[in-house]
């Protein structure tokens, strides 16, 4: 990413580790025994918040007990947006005021603090959260790359965004990646995916197994049967045969759906299995 950022194509996104913002969390000695398997298997892309934090639980802080000191090829990324920190994370939807400049910046530190980092390497923006027509790109975007040539932030990406706000991103700043929603049964971005490729640009699918509604279809059962696989492995080796731009963060709060996640990489789908899967 960026050029000068490498990365393996399966990462791991730490969402579930804290039960944010629904669901049960591991416990807290499975939760960074999962962070130190990742990396022990090749992870060196995590994908974290400040505000994935439930009861207690936070998931920058779970991963600096796991991993700090970091090695130094792993890629922490970040994103900040709409929802703000603190206690001001529950405030209503239509109330959150997280993009002006100042809570962009306290989001910032508020990540470098928890992370304990001088750097973020990589800060997602994520938009869509409240009225696009009420909060522009342009205007967060431009206080990030501020942020950046202070020296806090690495890499700029975009998350949640569309077509049109990519392509206006990048006449802002530098992106290196966008973090959209996508997977087998949710290709609405299926020429976004094509633009970031043509653009050099990391496209990274959140909920790549289908998130709070997982994949279900007969199609995929039949896959999975050919390759002794399961339903979610195939579903994560179809994103990686989509484009060779796309980089997985499949998150989960266990031990073996890590190891089937990071195993996916290995399995490789035929000409028919897209076919059908298509």
């Amino acid at each position: 990413m960026g050029g000068d950022t490498s990365v393996a194509r399966i990462g791991y996104g730490a969402m579930r580790l804290t039960g944010w913002p629904k669901g049960e969390p591991p416990s807290r000695e499975t939760a960074l025994a999962i962070l130190r398997r990742a990396v022990e298997l090749g992870v060196n892309h995590i994908d974290t918040s400040h505000y994935y934090a439930r009861d207690g639980i936070a998931a920058n802080e779970l991963i600096r007990e796991a991993l700090h000191p970091y090695p130094d090829d792993l890629v922490i990324v970040t994103k900040v947006g709409a929802l703000v920190e603190g206690a001001d994370v529950a405030r209503p939807a239509a109330d959150k005021t997280g993009l002006t400049p100042d809570n962009l910046r306290r989001g910032v530190e508020a990540n470098l603090r928890s992370l304990g980092l001088d750097r973020l390497d990589v800060v997602n923006l994520r938009m869509g959260d409240l009225d696009r027509s009420l909060t522009p790109l342009a205007e967060p975007l431009e206080t990030l790359l501020a942020l950046r040539e202070e020296g806090l932030i690495r890499h700029l990406g975009v998350s949640n965004v569309t077509a049109a706000e990519f392509a206006q991103a990048r006449t802002i700043a530098p992106i290196v990646c966008v973090q959209n929603l996508y997977n087998l049964s949710r290709r609405e971005d299926d020429a976004l995916v094509d633009a970031c490729a043509a653009a050099g640009v990391a496209y990274v699918p959140y909920f790549p197994v289908g998130g709070f509604q997982p994949l279900a279809a007969a199609r995929l059962d039949a896959v999975a049967a050919r390759h002794g696989a399961t339903v979610s492995q195939v579903a994560l080796a179809w994103l990686l045969a989509r484009s060779p731009n796309i980089l997985l963060i499949p998150g989960t709060g266990s031990l073996a759906h890590l190891e089937e996640n990071i195993a996916a990489g290995a399995l490789r789908l035929t000409g028919p299995d897209l076919a059908e899967l298509d």
